[in-house]
Formats: C-alpha cells, structure tokens, sequence
C-alpha cells in the first residue's frame, strides 16, 4: 500500500473507485447524478483539483494497493490561511478494505501532511452521528468532539445532523 497526492492521470482510477464503491458509499454522501461516475467528470474533477492544490486551497491524497488502484482517499478541503490556519478533511474507503487499518493509516498520514508540510493549526473533520466507525475512527486519530450541528449537509438526499471534530497542531 502506497499514499500519494493525486493528479490529472488519475481520472480514470478515481472512477473506478466510485464505481466500484458506489452502493457502499451512497450512506455516507451527497447524491450523485449520472455525471459524476462518466470519465469526463473525473477528468474535469481533476483539473479543478489541480488548480485548488497550486493555490493552496486543497490537498487531495489517495492509497493504492500494490497493483496501482485505489483503495482510500483523504482530502483536506477549505483550506483558509490567515489568522484560521485550518481545513477539513473528509475521506472514503473501498468496501474491500474496511475495517483494515487502511483508513486510519492514510488520514494519519494526511494529519500530518497538514501540521508538518502546510503548517495548518487546526483538522476539522465531521460525521454521521450513526456512522460510528468513522467516530471511532477519527477518536482514535486524536480528533475531538468540538460541537453538535443540526441540519449540516445533505447526505443522502437528506438534510442531516453531524457530530463537529477537530484535531489541534501539537507544534502550536
């Protein structure tokens, strides 16, 4: 298993990955149109993702297994600089390798990127208050529970609660 920050030739992986994980993952997210798993989307996708990463806004990272395909992803997304020196990270992992460690390895690895490589003061990182592997995951990541937002996204076609957690930079 290997991490690295995704890029344009990706496209075509990262759809593969939401294909293959589309019926696992519908719980846990926004609805999708038709678009969104077409080739064309993620290629799009990936060329706005660029542009955020060059500006600093965003830092998309994704695990592979050893034959090349992805297995996880982890993004840092929001990224606001000045006086906040913060982002929120969101990930996903393939149904295959749930409950492998796998997930907790690659947001380990994206928390650090964001403290060592960013110099981000805070990871904030929201959830399902019923998905209680990803509060156990990110728990066991050092986040904490920071606050109770009713109504906060729209998952799953529906307006929906989530628990509000951040990890603060150690390094201060």
């Amino acid at each position: 298993m290997k991490f690295r920050k995704t890029g344009i030739a990706d496209a075509q992986l990262l759809l593969g990955f939401y294909e293959q994980n589309r019926t696992h993952l519908t719980p846990w997210e926004p609805e999708r149109s038709e678009r969104f798993y077409t080739l064309d989307y993620w290629r799009e996708q990936m060329h706005n993702r660029e542009v955020e990463m060059q500006d600093g806004r965003a830092a998309f990272f994704v695990a592979v297994d050893d034959a090349g395909n992805v297995i996880a992803v982890c993004n840092l997304t929001n990224i606001v600089r000045g006086v906040f020196q913060a982002g929120y990270m969101g990930y996903a992992v393939a149904e295959a390798y749930q409950g492998k460690g796998v997930m907790k390895k690659l947001c380990d690895y994206v928390v650090s990127y964001a403290f060592e490589e960013l110099k981000l003061n805070r990871v904030m990182s929201n959830y399902l208050p019923h998905n209680e592997r990803s509060g156990n995951l990110l728990k066991s990541l050092g986040f904490e529970q920071e606050g109770y937002a009713k109504r906060y996204l729209k998952i799953h076609g529906q307006w929906q609660d989530h628990v509000l957690t951040a990890r603060i930079n150690p390094a201060g």
